[in-house]
């Protein structure tokens, strides 16, 4: 890019020039140039509050928001050219500014540093960023809704430790994940009014002694707050590992489900079909049906745990105020917005297509003494403690395991072999079907609450989108 300004804005302090080595080695302008279109944004609400404060004047202003239109519309266009000697995206649009309008682009960094400048860019992108994973959100709540709908009728069996453990609803487990992403998008939602804070205004650290008037900046950029203290303002990160923390939790509920998927999908279980356009094959084994959406996405976990990490690395031992370390902050945020996004796109497409093999499902509720539980209640309900009836029912597994047989399975004699408190009606309560019912208490899987669930989470979703 051919140059009409001193190479460097600190050019006076220093007799040599940069080496060229250092220049590649610092900048920026490699991650830094996707803020382009918010550091062009804040510099127009700048230079329009530097007017309106008579620092500037109006004639000035205009050529100056001219100039910044122009570039915006070259970097959208693929006409600008970058220069690792330019460093980063603010020198790069200041530097073109002063070949297109002349001398009075140098006005433009009045009363303001490349620190509050970076620190304003990073807060707008991850406010819009943070906009955007919260809709995305909203449509995969929308979409577990749907699937719970669909899938009312259908029984599975439960599990503790991987191992079958009590019956539910197909219905009552997604409405499970939709509980984790609407915890997911309600952090998201706190998160956000913390990140819209207007640094702006805050000079290198110390303020400016220009006569500013940040109110006006931040209504020209749609920041409800204002940084209170000029040296938390330009060296804050905490908004940006909050984002990050509330992303990684977020991917651990994607990891589970993913986890899920691959398990329900497996010969083992066979419970889903993947849809084929959301699986691959085996390069050597003709037979292979992968599951190497969700796998990616479990695997994608471990990436945004590790961008937390290292941004909780880079913060932990700096002064105040701005050190360049923080240059480094960018990569580990833009690719876990990035992650971020892909994974929760990738499921809502992928999970109205997931083929549920309903039979097998219920067959599962069938065998491994899964109404163990609901005859132990059977017992407590004529009477028995429920350790006395824990007990009795242990007895009973062990005696059904040496038949090999469920405990359904079992003669009205057998079983009153075990409690004389048994009768005929006991087989009734021992069916998934009733198993299901039956659990009754608030948030419990019987059909009545999970209907009701759905009804809720159908409004909430609705209320959300007005």
């Amino acid at each position: 890019m051919i140059k009409n300004m001193s190479d460097k804005p600190w050019d006076g302090r220093f007799t040599e020039r940069t080496d060229r080595s250092v220049e590649v080695f610092t900048s920026s302008i490699d991650v830094d140039k996707r803020l382009y279109a918010y550091d062009i944004e804040g510099s127009i609400a700048h230079c329009r509050m530097l007017a309106q404060a008579s620092i500037i004047t109006d004639d000035e202003s205009s050529q100056l928001i001219e100039g910044l239109g122009i570039i915006k519309r070259e970097i959208q266009r693929g006409q600008f050219e970058f220069d690792h000697g330019l460093e980063d995206i603010h020198m790069h649009i200041e530097t073109r500014l002063f070949q297109l309008v002349g001398k009075t682009a140098q006005k433009l960094h009045t009363a303001r540093s490349r620190n509050d400048q970076v620190a304003v860019d990073i807060r707008m992108y991850l406010r819009d960023e943070t906009r955007t994973v919260m809709s995305l959100l909203l449509v995969l709540q929308e979409t577990l809704v749907t699937l719970a709908e669909t899938h009312m009728s259908v029984i599975m069996p439960g599990y503790t430790h991987l191992q079958r453990a009590q019956p539910v609803l197909l219905s009552h487990h997604w409405m499970a994940y939709y509980e984790m992403f609407r915890r997911d998008f309600e952090r998201f939602r706190d998160c956000h009014g913390r990140i819209n804070v207007m640094p702006l205004g805050s000079a290198a650290l110390a303020g400016t002694t220009y006569p500013i008037d940040r109110t006006v900046t931040a209504a020209y950029l749609d920041f409800p707050a204002i940084s209170e203290n000029s040296m938390d303002a330009v060296s804050d990160r905490d908004f940006m590992m909050e984002f990050m923390s509330c992303a990684s939790i977020c991917m651990v509920h994607f990891s589970r489900l993913s986890e899920e998927m691959i398990l329900w999908s497996s010969s083992e279980f066979k419970f889903i079909d993947l849809p084929d356009s959301f699986a691959t094959g085996s390069s050597i084994m003709p037979q292979k049906k992968n599951p190497d959406v969700p796998e990616l996405v479990r695997g994608k976990t471990g990436r945004v745990f590790g961008n937390l990490m290292a941004l909780l690395t880079l913060m932990k031992s700096l002064p105040m105020a701005y050190n360049r370390d923080m240059q480094e902050d960018k990569p580990p945020v833009f690719d876990t917005v990035d992650t971020l996004n892909a994974c929760i796109d990738i499921y809502i497409r992928m999970l109205p297509l997931i083929h549920v093999h309903r039979k097998q499902m219920l067959d599962a509720t069938l065998s491994g003494f899964i109404n163990a539980t609901d005859l132990a209640d059977y017992l407590v309900m004529r009477g028995m403690t429920f350790r006395e009836a824990h007990g009795c029912v242990g007895r009973a597994v062990n005696f059904a395991l040496s038949r090999q047989k469920e405990l359904h399975q079992l003669t009205l004699d057998e079983l009153k072999s075990f409690s004389s408190v048994i009768s005929g009606d006991v087989f009734a309560i021992l069916t998934p079907e009733q198993m299901v019912n039956r659990r009754t208490s608030l948030g419990g899987t019987a059909s009545k609450n999970v209907t009701q669930a759905i009804q809720n989470a159908k409004s909430r979703l609705e209320a959300l989108k007005k």
